[in-house]
This record gives structure tokens, C-alpha cells and sequence, in this order.
């Protein structure tokens, strides 16, 4: 039963190692013989230098550091030779991309005939001159002198330990080079490491590397920081307790990490209507769909530590969680925003009992302001339709978009012209110009006006979405304007949210500041028509997101993840203009649309006149 247990969970990690594919690090399993499935989980974490420490006890090689931890069961056999013997049988290994490091705690000589005596017996299946490609056995701790070297098979090399490497060791034999990262560092792998260290290390490391050998570090610090440093100066085995943790956040670095190419040029605000107690005539509300604090960072620091955004004076915090859970979708974070009220998950428009709730644009026209929402979702999207829908299911689109003829809007730009096929007739009837090219916007002179930019989904910026969201904001604003009435206008960024649901890095930088540049359009709306209130936030959090790592000058950001999901953290308001003041706090979501409408009852007669 034992056997069969080992033999399942050796399947279910060797299935593991598969989805991993290639990588581009080796790692070093520490100490595997202490792990509860020794070998396995080395082998399953993709190892290509797996170490087990052995003594010489009556005539066995036990798996242990030390005489007091020897357990009668725990052989260089059992734990290791017959285990590769199996998965090499199971063909789960037709080629050896790793080798057993064994550091020997009793005497050289001895020990290592033992090494030899025990390995022999798998020489014709594992070892043998037949087979080039065979499983080595780099032998380390105590080792018989260089010059004996050459006295032992073809498939034993050696752990070579001194930084005093010349020409004449025998280098056929040396399988790699190791040495005590404490003597190069006293480096704990929080933090950097010191540069002068650095380079005793790299220093090293060429040197090891002019013999065409691989060089290890043992004693070295174990951590994510310590990994992603080693990686980047080219240690050919990463030493680790964790070689799991190590694979996993090794195999996603690339993805988890992103230099941005190009760097935004940044509008200066004028703040000269900023906070003033004036008439509000504009408001304009930014929604980045998962878009918390880390993601704003991700941009600053990949922008020359710049944005527009994060030039405002006026911000809040804002709570996010929805009626019926802590932690909010868009639907019912958008809903708080258009309503005021809080609402369950998935519904749009509906407080939890059901009843339809007014929303801005509908309250808005009875003080006469003209409404709009922009998205780079479909137009049919949680946080879009949160605005003119009511519904209890974010998903169903088609029932969704039949909301939007009846709605108050007066222009909508996004994708998602599919769900609104059999709607034209309907939506023609009931005032909406339909325009086959946003450039028309501003200028198309009809009262109502629509534009979808695709017939599904729209693409990423990184996949070529252009400058879709500030030329619509210009234009939509501009088309608004011309009604010589108040307006209201939501935009959102709605792929900020995707970045972190995917856990991408360079999705969520690339989004990021695609909607900073229509924020720094905006702020430049703003200044230029006096009485305009600017608002900027988000409706949730996406991915638990966190930067452990980054580089200002050369716009690099590492990104770490801790869900794939929404979370519960609270996330930035930003305001600028009249009335921008108002918004510092911490509050409540459903205290945006309240903060709102004071402002607008308090203007009312002025905005009518």
C-alpha cells in the first residue's frame, strides 16, 4: 500500500514538472534527503542538483547530517537510487537533467567506495558507458584528493571548494565549482545586496565560467529577492530549502517583470480652479476597473516616477466592499458609484431587495445635465452599464443592452456592437446617431449619439488598441460640451482589471498609463473650462498586487501577485478642480455619488439659469 501511495504521488509530481516546460534557471535542492517526499519533490520542482548528505554507518550509506538523525530506512538507496530507478522505468526521465550532489560526512575514501559499491548496482541502467547521458554523482563534503580523481568511474565528478582555480586541476572530473556565499557576503537576501559585495561574487562567478564549469553557493540567503539577484549574475545552480517556491516564482519572473519602452510626456495642471467653491458645470468620472495603489505605482515607476495622476493635491480613500460580500465585483462597485447605494454581486442597478435604483444620468437630467459613459470594455460591461441598466445578472448581455434605448444618455463610445444587432431600429428610434467613426464625435451635431469601436471585445493597448481611450475622452467631452448644458461624463479604463486577474505585469503597466494619458487629457479639460470637476478612482483592487522589486531609470517594475481575483483593500480617489476638496477622506463608495449630488442640488438653480 505504501509503495502504491509513493508510485501516485510520484505521477502527480511528475505531472507537475511537465507543465512547467523549459526553464532557463537551475536550482540547487539543499538538504532534499529532510523534505517529506525526498527526491520527488526536488524532481518535481524541475532541480537539476539534487543533495542529499550521507554517513557511512556499519557498512550503509545512511541519508542524514548527523549520527543522531539516522533512521534505519533512510538510505542513499532508498531515498534516491531506487526512486530514479522507478521514474526512469515509469519514463518519466528519458534524459537526465539532473544530478545527485553527495556530500560525504565521514571519511573520503571509504565513504566514497561505498558511494561507488551501492551505485554499481544500477550502473547498467542508470550510470553505464553505454549511456553518455546517464545520471552523475557529483560527490562533495569530504572528497579524496584531485589527483585521485581520475580513480573513479565516468559518471563520478566533484565538487571543487576553493577559490584558487588554475589551469592544471583535473576539470574533466569537476562537475562544479562551490564555495560559502559568506565569503563574498554577509548579505541576508532583504533588501539589495551591497554592490562592492556584488562584485567579489561576479568576479567569481567569470572565473568559474573560464573553466566551462558551473559554480554553486551554499549558505546563501533563501528568499524571493535572493533568487531574482542570483538569476540576474548568472549562479548556474540557485541554492534553495524551497524548491518548489523557488520554481514557481523563477518560471513566472519573466512574466512578473516589465521594462516599459516608452515613457509619457506629463501635463502640469494649473490648479488654479483647483478645490474652488465654485459652480460645478462638468463632472467627470474616471473609473480604472482594478485599479488600487500598486497598479497606479506600477505606471509611476515605469513613467520616470511621474504621472498625471498622481500630480493632484486632493485624495481620498475610498471602501469598496458590496451589500451581500467583502469584497466587491464591478457591478456592484460601479453601482455604488451610479446609484449611491450599496448592491449585490453580479446585480446592476438593483439594491440587494431587487428594486431598480435611479442612477446619475436618469437623476442628472432633471438638473438638466447631458450624460455620457466611455469604455474600453463593451459597452454592455458591469461598470458601463451600472450606469443606464438594471439587472441582476452582470452577464447577460443581451437583456443588458436593451436598457440602453430607454436610458438618459446622450453618447456612448465602447466595444460590443454584437449585443446590440437586433437593437438598431430601437435605439434609432429613440434619438441615438449611430457613427461609424470616432472622429465624427465631436463634431456630428446630432442630440444623442453612439459608437461602437468593435463588434466583440476590444484589444489591449499591448495588442493594439491605440489611442483609443484619450481620443474618445477628448471627443466625447468635447461633443458634450457643445450642448451648452452641464454635463456628466464616466470613463472607464476597464483592462486594468484583466492585467490583474491574469497576473500580468506588463498588462497592467501598458493599461495603466494608457489611462493616465486620458487623465492627463482631462486635467487639461479641466483647466481649460473653469467650473469642471475632475474625479478619479477605481472600483476595486485586482490581484492582491505588490512590488517587491523595480528600477526608476530604466522603467523597470516587478510585480508579485497574491490573488487572481478582486480584493477587499481600499483604493484611491483622486480630484482636482471645483469642489475637488471635498473628496479627501475615507469613506464609503456609495459617499462618491452623495458627494456628487450635494454639489450638483447646491448649483441647482445656477446650472438651470
Amino acid at each position: 500500500m505504501k509503495k502504491l501511495i509513493q508510485l501516485f504521488l510520484a505521477v502527480i509530481i511528475f505531472l507537475s514538472q511537465e507543465a512547467f516546460g523549459q526553464q532557463d534557471f537551475n536550482l540547487h535542492s539543499h538538504n532534499d534527503y529532510l523534505r517529506n517526499v525526498p527526491f520527488w519533490e526536488a524532481f518535481g520542482a524541475g532541480a537539476a542538483s539534487i543533495e542529499v548528505d550521507v554517513i557511512l554507518n556499519n557498512g550503509e550509506l545512511m541519508a542524514a547530517h548527523e549520527s543522531a538523525s539516522i533512521r534505519n530506512e533512510h538510505t542513499l538507496t532508498s531515498l534516491y537510487l531506487e526512486p530514479i530507478q522507478n521514474a526512469r522505468e515509469l519514463g518519466m526521465i528519458e534524459k537526465f537533467e539532473f544530478h545527485l550532489l553527495i556530500d560525504c560526512k565521514t571519511e573520503a575514501y571509504t565513504t566514497l567506495d561505498q558511494v561507488v559499491k551501492d551505485a554499481s548496482e544500477f550502473e547498467s541502467f542508470l550510470f553505464s558507458s553505454e549511456n553518455p547521458d546517464g545520471l552523475k554523482l557529483i560527490i562533495s563534503g569530504n572528497r579524496p584528493k584531485p589527483e585521485d580523481y581520475k580513480n573513479y568511474p565516468e559518471w563520478i565528478l566533484f565538487d571543487f571548494q576553493s577559490k584558487v582555480l588554475t589551469s592544471d586541476l583535473p576539470w574533466e572530473k569537476i562537475g562544479m565549482v562551490s564555495l560559502s556565499f559568506r565569503q563574498f557576503s554577509v548579505w541576508n537576501g532583504k533588501g539589495r545586496i551591497v554592490e562592492t559585495e556584488k562584485a567579489k561574487l561576479e568576479e567569481f562567478i567569470s572565473l568559474v565560467h573560464s573553466f566551462e564549469r558551473p559554480v554553486r553557493f551554499w549558505a546563501s540567503p533563501d528568499s524571493k529577492s535572493a533568487w531574482k539577484t542570483f538569476f540576474e549574475m548568472g549562479i548556474d545552480f540557485i541554492n534553495t530549502d524551497t524548491p518548489g517556491l523557488a520554481q514557481s516564482y523563477l518560471s513566472t519572473i519573466e512574466k512578473n517583470v516589465y521594462q516599459n519602452p516608452l515613457r509619457n510626456e506629463v501635463y502640469t495642471p494649473g490648479f488654479e480652479q483647483d478645490g474652488k467653491e465654485v459652480p460645478v458645470k462638468n463632472i467627470i468620472l474616471m473609473i480604472g476597473d482594478g485599479n488600487g495603489l500598486a497598479q497606479i505605482s506600477s505606471g509611476l515607476f515605469a513613467n520616470n516616477g511621474q504621472l498625471n495622476l498622481t500630480q493632484l493635491k486632493n485624495i481620498g480613500l475610498i471602501k469598496t466592499q458590496a451589500a451581500d460580500d467583502f469584497t466587491t465585483d464591478s457591478a456592484a462597485g460601479a453601482t455604488a458609484y451610479a446609484t449611491g447605494q450599496k448592491a449585490n454581486n453580479r446585480a446592476l442597478g438593483l439594491n440587494p431587495a431587487g428594486d431598480s435604483l435611479a442612477n446619475l444620468p436618469d437623476i442628472l437630467d432633471l438638473y438638466g445635465f447631458s450624460s455620457g459613459i466611455i469604455t474600453t470594455d463593451q459597452v454592455t460591461g458591469a461598470t458601463p452599464s451600472a450606469f443606464y441598466a438594471h439587472h441582476s445578472e452582470r452577464d447577460d448581455s443581451d437583456e443588458i443592452a436593451s436598457w440602453l434605448p430607454k436610458s438618459k444618455l446622450d453618447l456612448f463610445v465602447g466595444g460590443g456592437r454584437e449585443h446590440f444587432l437586433d437593437k438598431v431600429d430601437e435605439m434609432e428610434a429613440s434619438g441615438f446617431t449611430l457613427l461609424k467613426n470616432m472622429n465624427e464625435i465631436s463634431n456630428s451635431g446630432a442630440a444623442r449619439i453612439g459608437y461602437f469601436a468593435s463588434e466583440g471585445s476590444l484589444p489591449s493597448f499591448q495588442n493594439g488598441r491605440g489611442d483609443f481611450l484619450s481620443k474618445s475622452a477628448i471627443q466625447s467631452a468635447q461633443f458634450l460640451l457643445d450642448k451648452k448644458t452641464p454635463f456628466f461624463l464616466m470613463i472607464e479604463s476597464g483592462m486594468i482589471d484583466s492585467g490583474g486577474h491574469a497576473n500580468s505585469t506588463s498588462m497592467i503597466v501598458t493599461e495603466m498609463l494608457d489611462f493616465d494619458r486620458a487623465i492627463g487629457e482631462m486635467i487639461l479639460f479641466a483647466d481649460q473650462n473653469p467650473g469642471t470637476l475632475l474625479i478619479i478612482t477605481a472600483d476595486h483592487e485586482t490581484g492582491g498586487v505588490s512590488i517587491p522589486q523595480g528600477d526608476v531609470r530604466s522603467g523597470e517594475v516587478e510585480l508579485a501577485f497574491h490573488s487572481d481575483d478582486h480584493t477587499g483593500i481600499m483604493v484611491p480617489l483622486f480630484a482636482y478642480g471645483a469642489h475637488s476638496e471635498d473628496f479627501k477622506g475615507v469613506y464609503e463608495n456609495t459617499e462618491v455619488f452623495n458627494k456628487i449630488m450635494s454639489i450638483v442640488k447646491r448649483y441647482a438653480s445656477f446650472n438651470r439659469e
